[in-house]
C-alpha cells in the first residue's frame, strides 16, 4: 500500500485517501461505497477497456477490485495504529465462481475482531488477519469469493 499519511477520518475519507495514494484505484474509476472497521463496499464501473475475452472484468481487474476492498476495511479497522506499524497484505487467494458483467462489487469483511489484533501488536507481535471478500454483479449473483491475509508490521 506504500507510503499513507496518517490522517484522521474526519480529514479525509478512507476511499479519498486511497484515490489520492494508490493509483491503481483512481485508474480503476473504483467507487466507495462504505467503509467501516467491520466492512467495506466498493463498486467497479463497467468499463471495456478492462473487459476481457467474454466481456467481463479481466481477472486482474477483479483481483484488484477484491484487493482494494479488502485493504480499505484494513484502514477502517486499524487506521488509528499506523504511526505504529503498516498493514500490508501476505497472502491472497481468489475464485472466479460465475461470469461477471456490468457493474460489480466487492465487500470486504474483517475476519478478525479489532481488539485481539490490536492486543496482539500491543504485545510486541507481527499479527495476521483475513479479510474476506465476495464480488457480485447487480442481480446479486457471486462471481468471485477472495481471501486477503493482512498483517500489521511495526514500524520499529
Amino acid at each position: 500500500m506504500g507510503n499513507i499519511p496518517v490522517m484522521s477520518a474526519d480529514q479525509m475519507s478512507i476511499g479519498e485517501m486511497l484515490a489520492a495514494t494508490v493509483p491503481m484505484v483512481r485508474t480503476l474509476k473504483l467507487e466507495y461505497l462504505e467503509t467501516t472497521p467491520e466492512k467495506a463496499v466498493l463498486a467497479l464501473p463497467d468499463q471495456s477497456e478492462y473487459h476481457n475475452h467474454v466481456g467481463g472484468p479481466h481477472a486482474g481487474v477483479m483481483f484488484t477490485l477484491g484487493e482494494s476492498a479488502s485493504g480499505a476495511v484494513v484502514l477502517a479497522a486499524f487506521g488509528d495504529q499506523l504511526s505504529r506499524a503498516v498493514p500490508l497484505a501476505v497472502t491472497a487467494e481468489i475464485a472466479f465462481k460465475k461470469l461477471a458483467r456490468g457493474v460489480v462489487t466487492a465487500t470486504a469483511t474483517l475476519g478478525r475482531p479489532v481488539a485481539d489484533v490490536v492486543a496482539e501488536l500491543d504485545e510486541g507481535k507481527r499479527p495476521e488477519f483475513p479479510v474476506a471478500v465476495a464480488i457480485q454483479r447487480e442481480d446479486g449473483a457471486v462471481t468471485g469469493e477472495m481471501t486477503v491475509t493482512w498483517t500489521l508490521r511495526p514500524n520499529d
